[in-house]
């Protein structure tokens, strides 16, 4: 029989050298590069370096080494086309059967902190997505493996029949190409973002699948959740900790709970429902900013999702325990705590980075047959051009009340109105085809409250006409922060200055479809 060969050079080697040693031991001569041959040496197994079998040595920092006839006239000969092996013939080409190759780590380069331009770029493979290509293209003939996963599964099917079955080459080609695209997509994405191209003429992202879902919104669609570049505030990196598993809702709600709670660097609790915050608390501490969200509305938090910034402890977590909640995520939890929640077999408990220094810049939605592309709102009370337009001057209460009612209101679905007490919110109309319907909705759960007097309001838009105003007054509204900018601002502004609220522009709209 004769002797097969694998070309191996990896970067990863994990479970290397049981591998190889499995394909000596079933007829497969080694051939590999630089590092690898190493290890596989010291390890004591024979093994051919690539110059033997290209005639040239390794040059330039091993830049250059396997981009050669040599190796890429074995691994694309069609071996069934008589030119081919007439060509392989005169040139003295052996076949390559088998490639196992992984590439240098890009993206962990690029993930660690003060990384160089010099030391991404060399981390850029030329050599390996190229042989994984050529394998991957001619995998009729070929093997090829990218993934440590995969050894057993190929050493099983060479013990059984003495080679892959074109089924599991198929497979494994497929994976080569979509392991090889998202290794390009991470270069072209770091490279674009370095030279400032907004909005470039091909968009490639790239994902890496963090689990299969049981379904998607609703039982008869299926769903997987993916995660891509590590940061804070983020679903794709928490941690889970208890619980079952996360659903596609609890994964799209705990992203908007995470996103409201990333406004604010104060204590802070907030609780989401269908992606739209039901209560909002800042206090002293986590009790006190957990106190203050859950009472901003006692009802429709049955069933959220809660996230704060504080450490969870015994205390709090005793307090949180009789409200049926589907997540708690928090930067960490005390033993105690854990101790009071898990008693609790279904409640997910997830701990998450407070990281803000690494967070995305753009946003992509899908539309069928495509994508839009947009910067992240991040605008704050730092980007507003605050001035005050009524003859009435807000508290300072009142300021602190409005600013914090609009960095709320930025998450709620538009037409958003969000009212504010005492750094808590205590009612929010979201997603109403008209803001009239939405002040209604947030006035009438702030009445229903008990809450009558010294009410904040903020709007996510202009006010085309003064109704929202005038409704707002026979509630206990006192303060208004608005963006301002519509042809009738002025009827607003009188109709405050007649009912005695304060109002103020910001300059800055805050739609969320």
């Amino acid at each position: 029989m004769t002797m097969k060969r694998a070309l191996v050079s990896v970067s990863d080697k994990t479970n290397l050298i049981p591998f190889v040693k499995q394909l000596i031991e079933n007829g497969y001569e080694i051939i590999s590069t630089g590092g690898t041959q190493k290890a596989i040496e010291q390890a004591g197994l024979p093994v051919m370096g690539i110059s033997e079998v290209t005639g040239f040595p390794e040059i330039m920092d091993g830049r250059v080494k396997t981009l050669h006839p040599m190796v890429h006239g074995g691994l694309l000969s069609v071996r069934t086309n008589p030119k081919h092996q007439e060509e392989m013939r005169q040139n003295g080409i052996q076949y390559i059967d088998m490639v196992v190759v992984n590439l240098y780590p890009f993206k962990q380069t690029i993930e660690k902190e003060n990384v160089t331009f010099a030391e991404a770029i060399e981390n850029i493979d030329i050599g390996g997505p190229s042989m994984l290509r050529s394998a991957a293209k001619n995998h009729q003939f070929v093997t090829v493996v990218c993934d440590a996963a995969d050894y057993d599964a190929v050493v099983e099917e060479i013990k059984a029949n003495g080679d892959t079955t074109l089924e599991t080459r198929s497979r494994l080609a497929a994976k080569v190409f979509r392991h090889t695209a998202a290794y390009d997509a991470m270069i072209a994405q770091y490279l674009t973002d370095r030279v400032g191209e907004e909005d470039p003429e091909n968009m490639t992202l790239t994902f890496t699948r963090k689990q299969s879902l049981r379904y998607g919104e609703n039982p008869h669609q299926k769903a997987a959740f993916y995660a891509g570049k590590k940061q804070g505030y983020s679903m794709a990196w928490a941690t889970q900790l208890h619980g079952k598993e996360l659903s596609y809702n609890n994964i799209q709600d705990a992203d908007a709970t995470l996103q409201i709670l990333r406004e604010f660097d104060e204590p802070t609790v907030v609780a989401v429902k269908h992606k739209n915050p039901c209560g909002v608390g800042i206090g002293k501490d986590g009790m006190e900013a957990w106190t203050r969200c859950y009472e901003a509305d006692k009802v429709s938090i049955f069933g959220g999702i809660v996230a704060t910034n504080q450490v969870v402890d015994e205390a709090l977590a005793t307090s949180m325990k009789p409200v049926f909640l589907e997540i708690i995520l928090a930067p960490a939890f005390t033993p105690e705590a854990l101790a009071v929640l898990t008693t609790k077999k279904n409640i997910r408990l997830m701990t998450f980075d407070l990281d803000k220094s690494k967070a995305d810049q753009k946003m992509f939605i899908s539309v069928t047959g495509g994508m839009l592309m947009q910067s992240i709102d991040r605008a704050g009370a730092e980007d507003y051009d605050i001035k005050v337009v009524t003859k009435k001057q807000p508290t300072e209460a009142e300021m602190r009340d409005l600013l914090f009612g609009m960095k709320v209101c930025k998450h709620v679905k538009s037409n958003a109105i969000l009212l504010a007490k005492d750094m808590k919110t205590i009612g929010v109309g979201a997603g109403q085809m008209n803001r009239v319907g939405s002040a209604h909705i947030a006035l009438e759960q702030a009445k229903e409250a008990g809450h009558t007097d010294h009410i904040c309001l903020a709007s996510d838009a202009f006010f085309p006409f003064d109704d929202v105003v005038r409704m707002a007054a026979q509630y206990g509204v006192t303060a208004i922060i608005q963006p301002g900018g519509s042809v009738r601002d002025e009827d607003s502004i009188k109709a405050c200055d007649e009912l005695g609220i304060a109002m103020i522009f910001t300059g800055v709209r805050h739609f969320r479809h």
